[in-house]
C-alpha cells in the first residue's frame, strides 16, 4: 500500500495517490516552478490525462501562469484607463465613473482570474433589477469586456467569461424631436444671453462641448457657416479643458440658414468679446458655460415657460440632424454635418415613414409631367383590347 502513495514518475509530471484515495498531479512550467494541479483526481488516469493536456498547452504556446490571474481586478481596471493611449478626459471620467459605481463594488476582492461567466451574468442581473438604465448597463458591460479582453491578450486569462449575446448594444429610446415653432418659442423665453446658443444648437446640428468652446473667429458671419474646431470639456472638481472634437470627422465647416443670422449678430454684439478668440457663449461673469449650471438655472426654467416637457438640451441636435434628413440630407451630408466617421449614427435619420414615401412618389411623378412637357412626348394611353390587338395581327399577316 506505502507503494501507491508514491509518486508515479512520468515523461512529462508526475502523479500520486493522497491518504484520501484521490490523486495529485503535478508538472514543472516553461518558467521552471512545479506546480500541482488545482484540484485533485478520482483515478490516475484523470490525472494522467489532465497532465496530457497541460503538456498540449505548453507545446502550443497556450499555457496560461496561474499566478498572473491572481492579481487585483481593481487594480487592473485602474492600470487599464492609465495605459489606453489617447483617451479624452471626459472617457477617462466615463469609465472611472463605470468602474467607481457599476462594477468594481461586486468585482472589487476577486483576482481577475476569479471571475466567471456566472458572475458575469448575475451582476449584469443586479444591475437592471436596481434600476440601472440599460443604456448605462451596456456601458459598463462594454467596459468590463474591453478590460477582461486585454487580460487575456496579456496571457493573464485564456479567455474572456463576458459571453453574453447583445449585452453591449444600447438601445436607447427615442428622443424627442421638436416641431420647428417650440424651438423659437424655447428661443424666446430663454435668458436673452442663451437664444442664440437654441438656435445653434438646433440648426447647426453642435454638440455642447463644441458649442461651448465656440470663438468669434470661428464664425463666418458673410457666408453664414461656423467652423467647428474644438470642444469644452469639465473635468472632475470644477476645473475645464478645451481639446480636439470627439473625432477628426468632428472637425468640420457647418453652414446655417440665413434666418437665424440677425439673432446671432446681435448676440454677438451684446455678449461676446470683440477679440477673435472670444468665447461666443459664457456665463454672466464671462466664464465658460458649465452644463450642470446651465441646465438647471437656464435650461429647466426655460422649459417650464415655454409649457414644455423635461427634455435634454442634446434634443436640440437630434432636431437639427432630424431637420436636415427631412430637407433631403443624404448619408453623407448627414455624416459631414453631424461629424461623424461612421454612418450608423447618420442612418438613425434616413429611416422611412409612410408620408415620406408619398412625398417622393409625388416629386418622382412631378418630374416625369416636366419632362414629359418639355420634350412634348406622348401621354401614356390606356392599353389596346384584346379584340383590337387581334385584329392588328390580322392585318398583319
Amino acid at each position: 500500500m506505502m507503494a501507491n502513495k508514491k509518486a508515479r514518475r512520468r515523461r512529462f509530471g508526475a502523479v500520486r495517490e493522497l491518504p484520501s484515495g484521490q490523486w495529485q498531479a503535478r508538472y514543472r512550467g516553461p518558467d521552471g516552478v512545479l506546480r500541482p494541479a488545482d484540484k485533485t483526481f478520482a483515478s490516475k488516469t484523470d490525472a494522467e490525462v489532465w497532465l496530457t493536456r497541460k503538456e498540449a498547452e505548453i507545446l502550443d504556446g497556450e499555457w496560461i501562469n496561474p499566478e498572473a490571474g491572481k492579481v487585483s481586478f481593481s487594480n487592473y481596471a485602474l492600470t487599464w484607463i492609465e495605459e489606453r493611449p489617447n483617451l479624452r478626459p471626459k472617457t477617462v471620467q466615463l469609465y472611472r465613473y463605470l468602474l467607481r459605481r457599476h462594477i468594481t463594488p461586486l468585482f472589487e476582492a476577486k483576482t481577475v482570474a476569479e471571475i466567471a461567466e456566472a458572475h458575469i451574468r448575475r451582476w449584469r442581473r443586479e444591475l437592471l433589477d436596481s434600476q440601472v438604465s440599460a443604456v448605462t448597463t451596456a456601458k459598463a458591460y462594454r467596459l468590463l469586456k474591453a478590460i477582461l479582453n486585454t487580460a487575456v491578450d496579456d496571457g493573464i486569462i485564456r479567455r474572456n467569461p463576458c459571453r453574453i449575446k447583445g449585452a453591449s448594444l444600447e438601445k436607447s429610446p427615442e428622443r424627442p424631436v421638436l416641431a420647428i415653432r417650440e424651438v423659437f418659442v424655447l428661443a424666446e423665453v430663454i435668458d436673452p444671453r442663451y437664444s442664440a446658443l437654441v438656435l445653434v444648437g438646433t440648426f447647426g446640428s453642435l454638440r455642447w462641448g463644441e458649442l461651448a468652446a465656440l470663438r468669434r473667429k470661428d464664425i463666418d458671419l458673410a457666408a453664414c457657416a461656423i467652423r467647428v474646431e474644438r470642444q469644452l470639456t469639465e473635468m472632475p472638481g470644477g476645473g475645464y479643458a478645451y481639446g480636439p472634437p470627439k473625432s477628426d470627422a468632428s472637425v468640420r465647416t457647418v453652414s446655417i440658414p440665413s434666418l437665424i443670422m440677425p439673432r446671432i449678430r446681435w448676440h454677438l454684439n451684446h455678449y461676446a468679446g470683440e477679440d477673435a478668440d472670444a468665447l461666443v457663449f459664457t456665463s454672466p461673469t464671462g466664464r465658460p458655460v458649465r452644463h450642470g449650471n446651465f441646465r438647471r438655472r437656464v435650461w429647466l426654467p426655460a422649459l417650464r415657460a415655454a409649457g414644455m416637457p423635461m427634455i435634454h438640451f442634446h434634443d436640440l441636435r437630434h432636431t437639427g440632424n432630424t431637420l436636415s434628413a427631412d430637407a433631403g440630407a443624404n448619408l453623407r451630408e448627414l455624416m459631414e454635418r453631424m461629424g461623424h466617421s461612421t454612418t450608423r449614427a447618420a442612418l438613425v435619420y434616413l429611416h422611412s415613414t409612410s408620408e415620406r414615401q408619398r412625398a417622393i412618389a409625388d416629386a418622382v411623378g412631378q418630374a416625369a409631367r416636366a419632362a414629359l412637357r418639355e420634350t412634348k412626348a406622348p401621354q401614356t394611353k390606356q392599353a389596346p383590347s384584346g379584340t383590337k390587338v387581334a385584329r392588328h395581327r390580322r392585318r398583319a399577316s
